[in-house]
């Protein structure tokens, strides 16, 4: 049995186990099955993903993100501004960068407010799946949004269900794709729910969804230009997604997402 040292913490809803991994004390073969036990929300403490803190062996800070049914994903939005925030309760300084598989992103922490920079240039792609207008946008992970009325994002279970079915779509395979549905609020902000791959159920926020739904929002909308902010609500509080868009590439770059992350409680595991 191991004796696991943990925090929780929570980022606009979307809640993590977080781990100070600078030690090893759990082994990279551990990841997956232990992410599995501590996320369990009846067995183990609950949360939408397990994360580590580590240091290579140039010291360079790496954050290790495990979905709780001990996949991998490509990056995690909430998570990555908790982990922000969690470095810098163990002594490192409030503007940080990190490695997240090859990726170097950069977090700053004022008050309870982290946004995180992300190193991406990417697209908004229409397509259609069954007969509706969908948009896969890539933010260093597999995202679609789905535009519906507004009444619809009240409806879990049919959310749930539509979410489901997407996320195992063909189209997608063989790892599938995170499913968000959005409804425009007005031109510069706009409402979300995301059905998480790896979750495999709607979670209360998405920090890579809120991402892929800013920018695919402004697409519907012939965005303009330059310097962008978008707010985009979630059910667990307001996201806040900033970009640049070039015309003439159809690209979006400088990217970020910024938003509250806090400390809920910490505690000891037994694995």
């Amino acid at each position: 049995m191991a004796v696991v040292l943990f925090t929780k913490m929570q980022a606009t809803g979307n809640d993590f186990v977080m781990i100070d991994n600078r030690n090893k004390i759990i082994a990279d073969n551990d990841y997956a099955g232990l992410a599995q036990c501590i996320s369990n929300r009846k067995f183990g403490v609950g949360s939408d993903g397990l994360i580590l803190l580590e240091e290579s062996a140039e010291k360079k800070l790496v954050m290790i993100y495990k979905n709780p049914d001990g996949s991998d994903a490509g990056m995690c939005g909430n998570g990555a501004r908790c982990f922000v925030k969690f470095a810098q309760s163990l002594g490192y300084p409030n503007d940080i960068k990190f490695k997240v598989h090859d990726k170097e992103y950069r977090g700053i922490l004022k008050g309870e407010q982290v946004t995180v920079y992300f190193p991406l240039r990417t697209k908004v792609l229409p397509t259609s799946i069954n007969g509706e207008n969908i948009y896969q946008v890539y933010t260093n992970t597999e995202h679609i949004v789905c535009p519906v009325k507004p009444v619809i994002l009240g409806d879990e279970k049919m959310l749930t269900v539509k979410g489901r079915e997407l996320r195992n779509h063909k189209s997608f395979s063989p790892i599938g794709t995170n499913v968000n549905f959005m409804s425009g609020l007005s031109t510069d902000s706009v409402e979300l729910q995301t059905y998480e791959r790896g979750v495999e159920d709607l979670t209360l926020a998405c920090g890579t969804g809120a991402i892929a739904t800013a920018l695919a929002w402004h697409h519907q909308n012939n965005g303009k230009e330059g310097e962008q902010v978008m707010t985009v609500e979630v059910k667990g509080g307001t996201l806040t997604v900033s970009f640049t868009f070039e015309q003439t590439t159809s690209e979006y770059h400088k990217i970020s997402l910024a938003g509250p992350a806090s400390i809920v409680f910490e505690g000891t595991y037994y694995y």
